[in-house]
């Protein structure tokens, strides 16, 4: 294997499958997306379903910011059993040495979405958005 087939395969995503994480039937948490200062949405998990909502302050300002890819509707209430890959980007590959470390060094569950999403994604490189974790 050359070298550069074995840095892709150290940060690729294949250990985050839909089969290894998951999130623990008693997990909760809240998240708050933000960008410019202003509250885009509110992402939650609670009993087995991921919630999507828009903000009011966000639609208020909806004439300044575009709607996020695959959350078109302002008024809808997203629901999924899954987490969308909008935010499980946010979550890097596990395989990574320094992210085992953090994982192991911290103590959080890798097969645990609530818990990698509140350590790992606050911040992508992928959008300007930021993600705070609001509570569990």
């Amino acid at each position: 294997m050359m070298i550069l087939d074995k840095f892709k395969n150290w940060l690729s995503k294949d250990d985050v499958s839909a089969s290894t994480v998951s999130v623990p039937e008693n997990a909760e948490g809240s998240f708050v997306l933000s960008v410019d200062g202003i509250q885009i949405a509110h992402l939650r998990y609670k009993k087995g379903i991921w919630e999507f909502r828009y903000t009011a302050e966000f639609k208020q300002h909806s004439d300044a910011y575009h709607p996020i890819v695959g959350f078109s509707n302002l008024d809808r209430v997203y629901q999924s059993s899954i987490l969308w890959p909008f935010f499980l980007i946010r979550i890097p590959g596990l395989k990574q040495p320094a992210v085992q470390e953090v994982l192991k060094r911290e103590s959080i569950d890798a097969t645990n979405e609530v818990a990698l999403l509140k350590r790992f994604g606050r911040k992508s490189i992928a959008n300007p958005y930021e993600l705070n974790f609001a509570y569990a």
